[in-house]
């Protein structure tokens, strides 16, 4: 249930009710905000809304989440943001939470948690469900959101038509390494063109199909879906004819002799050892594969696959973003909010990047040059044409996705495909 926003402005003091509504389509904070920041004008710099800071000497504290790894970087940016109000005076206190402990860590305590946060995008629906975000709706951060943020990123932040986030990053995802002297570029271009190329070299291709993350590419990228209906359910098609073509060509890929599996450590083992030349894997892994391959080292995005029914369809991903979020009990909503802005603006996006190597959610920090001369980042960004967002994936999809790819990866024929997909589906639907 979304929950509605009402902010009440006196003279002097700003207090910020929260009050749940039935239905709707969204709260009107971030109106309410832009009112209570003065009717602030854009800054050039990625948008944030100038003018936000309290006047009259005030001290406006807010607290900030982060991970560890990025605490002297946010350290930079809210110094810097700082000085964009030379006549206003900020506390802001750093707290360490990884994005992926942002919901446990504000459930803890939601009126201690920080104003501003960094969480995955997996998260988004269950922050939005406990009324802990602010909706976006600030006319010059929308403006910047929907202008200069990829679209990934954008349905990233996106539940029931609102954005409830500002897109940070956008490098959680998975495309193809492979070794340029083994495969040519046009190789690349489909699954069975690769598995003739290293075949005649001798060569293995890894992919972890026991791992629900990535079994669902060829499911997704012929069309199946997955979704939740209102009550949280988990929906999958994965069973339908598309799907059935698609478990044919996952299992023609693993009857292969090319094909080999396993977790991170036997893809980068065997690019060290010569054995494997190619491998589905992300940007955690860039520094391993490029050791490993030397001046070999390339990557794009994932290939076509041959379905069971003769087409080709193109492998899809899962894409995953990091979010900055603005707690709906802040006594500072309009600052959190600006300062939301600062921290994800293309300027920042590109120090994130320099400093981290963290892919850009921001459309032209990440045709940087120098980003674009990072071959990860350039095949994921690839790759992201063909990604779908994770928020609809609940907990019931991956065990039983698990047990099919591996009942493939064993060359387990005791039951049809379709029994197996059957089964699979009626698991995740059921939620058991």
């Amino acid at each position: 249930m979304k929950r509605k926003l009402v902010m009440l402005l006196t003279a002097a003091t700003m207090v910020v009710s929260l009050v749940a509504c039935g239905g709707g389509a969204g709260g009107n904070a971030g109106g309410a905000a832009s009112q209570a920041a003065g009717g602030a004008s854009s800054q050039e710099s990625g948008g944030a809304e100038a003018g936000g800071a309290e006047a009259g000497g005030d001290v406006i504290t807010l607290k900030v989440w982060g991970p560890q790894e990025e605490q002297a970087l946010l350290q930079e940016m809210t110094e810097s943001f700082k000085a964009q109000y030379p006549d206003k005076t900020f506390e802001i206190e750093l707290g360490v939470v990884s994005e992926a402990d942002a919901v446990s860590r504000y459930s803890e305590d939601p009126a201690a948690a920080a104003d501003v946060f960094a969480f995955a995008n997996d998260q988004l629906r269950d922050l939005v469900n406990a009324g802990a975000l602010y909706e976006v709706e600030r006319e010059a951060d929308l403006a910047y959101i929907n202008s200069e943020i990829n679209a990934l990123a954008i349905d990233s932040a996106t539940l029931d038509g609102a954005i409830w986030a500002y897109p940070e990053t956008a490098d959680n995802g998975y495309f193809m390494y492979y070794d340029s002297s083994v495969f040519t570029e046009a190789d690349m271009e489909s699954l069975d063109a690769m598995i003739a190329a290293a075949d005649a070299a001798g060569k293995k291709i890894f992919m972890d199909v026991s791992n629900g993350w990535y079994i669902a590419s060829f499911f997704i990228g012929n069309g199946c879906t997955l979704s939740l209906a209102e009550d949280g359910t988990q929906q999958c098609d994965f069973n339908n004819a598309a799907g059935l073509a698609a478990a044919q060509g996952i299992q023609a890929f693993v009857d292969s002799s090319v094909f080999v599996t396993g977790d991170d450590s036997v893809f980068t083992a065997g690019l060290q050892d010569g054995s494997i030349a190619a491998g589905v894997s992300g940007t955690w892994n860039a520094e391993a594969v490029q050791g490993a391959l030397g001046d070999n080292y390339a990557a794009t995005k994932l290939p076509t696959y041959t379905t069971g029914d003769g087409t080709q369809a193109q492998m899809a991903s899962f894409g995953g973003t990091k979010l900055i979020g603005v707690n709906s009990q802040s006594a500072h909503p309009a600052e959190a909010m600006d300062l939301a802005m600062w921290l994800t603006n293309e300027e920042n996006q590109i120090r994130r990047f320099e400093a981290r190597q963290i892919g850009p959610a921001n459309i032209k920090a990440a045709d940087s040059d120098a980003v674009r001369a990072n071959i990860a980042l350039a095949a994921l960004a690839l790759q992201s044409q063909h990604a779908v967002s994770q928020k609809d994936v609940g907990g019931a999809y991956w065990t039983p996705a698990e047990a099919f790819g591996t009942t493939l990866e064993a060359h387990d024929t005791s039951k049809d495909l379709q029994t197996l997909l059957d089964e699979m589906v009626a698991q995740i639907t059921s939620g058991q």
